[in-house]
C-alpha cells in the first residue's frame, strides 16, 4: 500500500504517526524550498489549477528537506503583534484575524505541518520579504520579539497560536530592508529559549549573492546560522554568471563560512529560481543548476544543498524541485579517467602461500526578489579508475586479490576530494597447478597452486609466478610511480560483432539492460554534458546476454557485452 494512496485516503494527522528519517544539516544534497508566497499564481492569474496548495501537498515524497514559509512580513502591527500574509493559503482577508490583532488564523495548517514534520522534513517561519522592512529600536525590543515568536510560533506558549497546536522548527531571515541593527540580540534570544527547550531548532538566512550582504552582514557575522540561502539571482553575481570569475562569488561565502561565521559548520546553500517567471533574472534549467551544485559540492565543503524560489514555480514547471534533488543524491561515482583531468592513484595487492608483493602510488548592486501580500494570487519574485574488476584465485596453496583506490585532485584548482572504488570479487577454483609471475628490482621467486594467471609489472624488479586457465586484463595508470598493472583471462572471448538478441538468460543473473542505473556522473563527461545520463555498469558488475555470463571489466554506458568496446568478459555459457 503505497503512502501516496494513504495520504488520498487518510488525514494529515493520521499520517502524522509515521516517521520518516531526520533532517541532517550536516549532508550536501538538502534541497530547502520556500512555500507561502504562490509565485506562480502571480505569474499565471489564469492557470489556477497549479496555483500553491496547502503546505502538506508538497510534503508527500523525499524531495524536499526544509520549508521556510513565506512570509511574517510586519514585525508590529495592531496590539503590538505581528502580522503573517500566506497569500492565497492564508492572509487577514480570506482567513480572519485574532481579536486585537492582525494575525491571521491559520490553525487549518496544523494538521499539515505536522505531516510534513512527521515526514522528516523541517518547517520554519520566514522574517522579512521584499516588502518587510523592519526594525528594531533597542536591544531590549529585538529580544521582547524574540520571546513574542517564540511563544507563537515555536515552543513557547500562547492564546494566540497561529499555527495552532503545530511547532516550527526554526527562524528564517530574508531581510531585504530597514535596518538590522540588534537583530543579534533577537536571534541569541531565539537561541537561548531553544537551547532550554530539548528540541532541536535552526535558524537561517537569506542573503542575496553580493558579499558581503547589504542587510545581513553585520547579523551573519554576530550570531549563530545554521543554513544560508544565498539568493544567486536578480543579481550580478546570479546563477547566469556562473561561468564569469569575477560575478560568481560562492567563494567568498565559503570562505566567510570557514573563517568568519560563528558557526564553524554553517551550511551554504545556492539559492536558485524554480521558473523562468520566479525570478527577474539568474534562472537556468535543471540540467545547468545540477551541473552547477555538483560541481560546487567538489570544490567547497561548505555546500549545502540548493534553496528553490519558490514551490509553486517548481511544481509547475515539471517537478523542478525533483529533478534537482535526484541529481543532489550522494549516489555518486567517479569519473573515467578519458574525461577528467586529474591525479590519481592505485592500489593492488597480490598474495600467495609462499610470497607477496605490493604496489602503491600517492599519487552589487542589489534587487529584491520577494514580497509578500495579501491577494489570492499572490506572490512575488523573488573516478573512475581503470581497473578491471577484482578476481580471486583459489586453490589449496594461494590467494590473490586486488582493489584500486583513486585520489582527485581537479587540474583548475587546487582543492581535491577523494573517492574510493571497490572492484566487485570472482572466485575461480580448480585443483591442477599453474603459475604466476610479477618481476621486481630483487629477485624472488614462488611457485603457488591456482588457475589464474596475474601479471603486474612495478618499477622494481621481483619476481613471482603462477600460471593458469583464465586471464583478465586490468590497467591502472598514474602519473607517480606505477605504469600499469594487467592480467588477462585466457578464456575471454571478445566478438567484434553485436548480438541482436538478449534470450538465454542466466538463472540468478540479471539480464543485460539500458536501463540500469548503478551512480550518477558527478561532472559532464567531455563531448556527452550532464543531462540525466547515467553510467549503467561499474567493473564487477555481472550481467547475461545470450546465453552467456558477461563481467563489466570497467564503467559502461551503452554498450553491448560482446560489442565492439570490448568491456566485458564473458565468462562462457551459463
Amino acid at each position: 500500500m503505497s503512502l501516496l494512496w494513504l495520504a488520498s485516503t487518510l488525514s494529515f494527522l493520521t499520517l502524522g504517526t509515521l516517521q520518516a528519517g531526520a533532517f541532517d544539516n550536516s549532508r550536501s544534497d538538502n534541497l530547502a524550498v520556500y512555500w507561502g508566497q504562490n509565485s506562480y499564481g502571480a505569474t499565471h492569474l489564469s492557470d489556477s489549477a497549479n496555483w500553491q496548495h496547502n503546505i502538506g501537498y508538497y510534503c508527500q515524497d523525499d524531495t524536499i528537506d526544509a520549508i521556510p514559509i513565506a512570509f511574517l512580513n510586519v514585525f508590529s502591527s495592531t496590539g503590538g503583534y505581528p502580522s503573517i500574509n500566506i497569500a492565497n493559503i492564508c492572509n487577514t482577508d480570506d482567513s480572519g484575524v485574532f481579536p486585537g490583532t492582525s494575525l491571521s488564523k491559520c490553525q487549518f495548517l496544523a494538521s499539515d505541518i505536522e505531516y510534513c514534520q512527521s515526514r522528516g522534513k523541517i518547517v520554519t517561519l520566514s522574517l522579512g520579504g521584499a516588502t518587510g522592512a523592519a526594525s528594531f529600536s533597542s536591544a531590549a525590543q529585538a529580544t521582547a520579539f524574540g520571546d513574542t515568536i517564540w511563544n507563537l510560533f515555536l515552543g513557547g506558549s500562547s492564546d494566540i497560536r497561529p499555527f495552532g497546536d503545530a511547532v516550527l522548527d526554526g527562524i528564517d531571515l530574508d531581510i531585504e530592508g530597514g535596518s538590522t541593527t540588534y537583530f543579534d540580540s533577537f536571534v541569541n534570544r531565539i537561541r537561548e529559549l531553544a537551547d532550554g527547550s530539548g528540541k532541536k531548532y535552526y535558524i537561517t538566512a537569506a542573503p542575496q549573492c553580493p558579499y558581503p550582504d547589504a542587510y545581513l552582514g553585520t547579523v551573519l557575522n554576530a550570531v549563530a546560522f545554521d543554513a544560508v540561502y544565498v539568493q544567486f539571482y536578480n543579481n550580478w553575481c546570479g546563477l547566469q554568471n556562473f561561468n564569469n570569475q569575477w560575478a560568481w562569488d560562492f567563494e567568498s561565502w565559503d570562505t566567510w563560512a570557514k573563517t568568519v561565521a560563528v558557526n564553524p559548520d554553517v551550511k551554504i546553500y545556492i539559492g536558485a529560481p524554480a521558473s523562468s517567471t520566479a525570478a527577474g533574472s539568474g534562472y537556468v534549467d535543471a540540467s545547468t543548476l545540477a551541473n552547477i551544485a555538483l560541481e560546487t559540492r567538489d570544490d567547497y565543503s561548505s555546500f549545502g544543498g540548493v534553496m528553490l524560489w519558490d514551490a509553486s514555480q517548481a511544481y509547475a514547471n515539471n517537478r523542478f524541485d525533483a529533478q534537482i534533488k535526484e541529481a543532489l543524491k550522494d549516489d555518486t561515482c567517479s569519473v573515467p579517467s578519458s574525461s577528467a583531468s586529474s591525479t590519481r592513484s592505485s592500489t593492488s595487492t597480490s598474495r600467495a602461500s609462499t610470497s607477496s608483493t605490493s604496489t602503491r602510488t600517492s599519487s552589487s548592486p542589489t534587487s529584491t526578489s520577494r514580497s509578500s501580500t495579501s491577494s489570492s494570487p499572490t506572490s512575488t519574485s523573488r573516478s573512475s579508475t581503470s581497473s578491471s574488476p577484482t578476481s580471486t584465485s583459489r586453490s589449496s596453496t594461494s590467494r590473490t586479490t586486488s582493489r584500486s583506490s583513486t585520489s582527485r585532485a581537479s587540474s583548475p584548482t587546487s582543492r581535491s576530494t577523494t573517492t574510493v572504488t571497490r572492484t566487485s570479487t570472482t572466485t575461480v577454483r580448480s585443483s591442477t597447478t599453474s603459475r604466476s609471475t610479477s618481476r621486481s628490482a630483487s629477485t624472488s621467486r614462488a611457485t603457488s597452486t591456482s588457475r589464474a594467471t596475474s601479471t603486474s609489472r612495478t618499477r622494481s624488479t621481483s619476481r613471482t609466478t603462477s600460471t593458469s586457465r583464465a586471464t583478465s586484463t586490468s590497467r591502472a595508470t598514474s602519473t607517480s610511480r606505477i605504469s600499469t598493472s594487467t592480467s588477462r583471462p585466457a578464456t575471454s572471448t571478445t566478438s567484434s560483432a553485436r548480438p541482436t538478441s538478449t534470450s538465454g538468460a542466466c538463472s540468478g543473473i540479471a539480464a543485460w539492460s539500458t536501463n540500469k542505473t548503478v551512480c550518477r556522473l558527478p561532472r559532464p563527461l567531455k563531448g556527452v554534458g550532464y543531462n540525466g545520463i547515467f553510467l549503467q555498469y561499474v567493473g564487477g558488475d555481472q550481467v547475461s546476454y545470450n546465453g552467456h555470463r558477461w563481467t563489466a571489466k570497467w564503467w559502461s554506458y551503452n554498450d553491448v557485452p560482446g560489442g565492439v568496446a570490448g568491456v566485458w568478459t564473458d565468462n562462457g555459457l551459463c
